[in-house]
């Protein structure tokens, strides 16, 4: 299902901020000023490497922490501070989560039925134990699962059907958004491939927007329709997909960019990876404005960085 941008965002995050204070001295900044807004039917992809900050926005977004500062807005309602009793239930049905590690994830001590059935008992979406049956059955036939899989226990899956259960747990509320944090790095290359064309089919199907995190770019280029590139807690560009990996406009981008390994061994002989390193760089993040490239392609710097930057 093709993002719809004449509608309002499903999710609207602006000039959020995560701290977490260590010591009486010490406060790690995680994540400094980020705004971006997802459209229902859209999936954003949400780059950087290890550290920067990815996961923290994710499970900032859902309320998993409590923003430090700034405005998240879900389907209307305000879920930055305290949350009344009837949007945090909305907010629990309409938002869910996929985790990176579907092991650790799962309670391994509940059999798939009851882990796919939680979040129908705690919310009564069910009138009787049939339908809750045929419910749990009809969301494991759509991630790929056989109806007898819902009475075994997560460590009788292999990994690939592990992170299917967890993606049966987040489609069963039938959520508006999905956050799905790293929820293919821990799969073989060609269980990745399966799953995210599960992901894909399932978005096709129901219009659920996904906000993907990771740091594999060739999957994000797959599966986005717009990317935001994640620096030491900085959104520092973002844009549709094919204007991230057409026309980087960041150092930093371009570094990720050229990173990427080629399939072709000619041009992989000869590719030149670009280095970046932040303390050397002379780019100061918390000085940068948003600047517009061209259509949704913004780049975060100051004026004379940007300059550069285009030149």
């Amino acid at each position: 299902m093709a993002a719809n941008y004449k509608e309002e965002p499903i999710l609207t995050v602006e000039g959020l901020k995560q701290y977490f204070r260590v010591s009486s001295r010490f406060t790690v900044k995680a994540v400094e000023n980020v705004s971006f807004k997802i459209y229902p039917g859209e999936t954003y992809g949400l780059v950087g490497e290890s550290g920067s900050g990815k996961s923290t926005i994710g499970r900032s977004v859902i309320r998993l922490y409590d923003p430090t500062a700034g405005v998240i807005k879900f389907n209307g309602m305000d879920i930055s501070k305290k949350i009344s009793r009837e949007n945090n239930k909305a907010l629990r049905i309409q938002m869910q989560m996929i985790f990176q590690d579907p092991m650790a994830s799962l309670n391994p001590r509940k059999k798939v039925e009851d882990i796919l059935g939680e979040g129908l008992d705690i919310h009564h979406m069910y009138k009787n134990a049939a339908e809750r049956k045929q419910k749990i059955d009809a969301i494991l036939a759509k991630v790929g699962l056989a109806p007898e899989h819902a009475s075994r226990y997560p460590h009788q899956f292999s990994g690939g059907q592990r992170q299917r259960v967890g993606i049966a747990r987040a489609l069963i509320m039938n959520p508006k958004l999905i956050i799905a944090d790293e929820c293919i790095s821990a799969l073989d290359v060609s269980i990745q491939a399966q799953v995210v064309n599960l992901m894909k089919d399932i978005q096709e199907e129901t219009g659920t927007a996904y906000l993907f995190i990771a740091h594999d770019l060739s999957m994000v280029k797959y599966i986005s329709d717009r990317i935001g590139v994640l620096h030491l807690g900085h959104l520092l560009e973002t844009g549709t997909t094919d204007e991230i990996f057409e026309n980087p406009v960041h150092p930093y981008t371009r570094s990720l960019l050229s990173a990427i390994p080629s399939p072709n061994p000619v041009v992989e002989k000869n590719r030149i990876a670009e280095s970046y390193d932040y303390r050397t760089s002379g780019i100061d993040y918390s000085a940068g404005t948003e600047h517009l490239v061209s259509g949704t392609h913004y780049v975060k710097c100051t004026d004379e960085e940007f300059r550069r930057f285009t030149a």
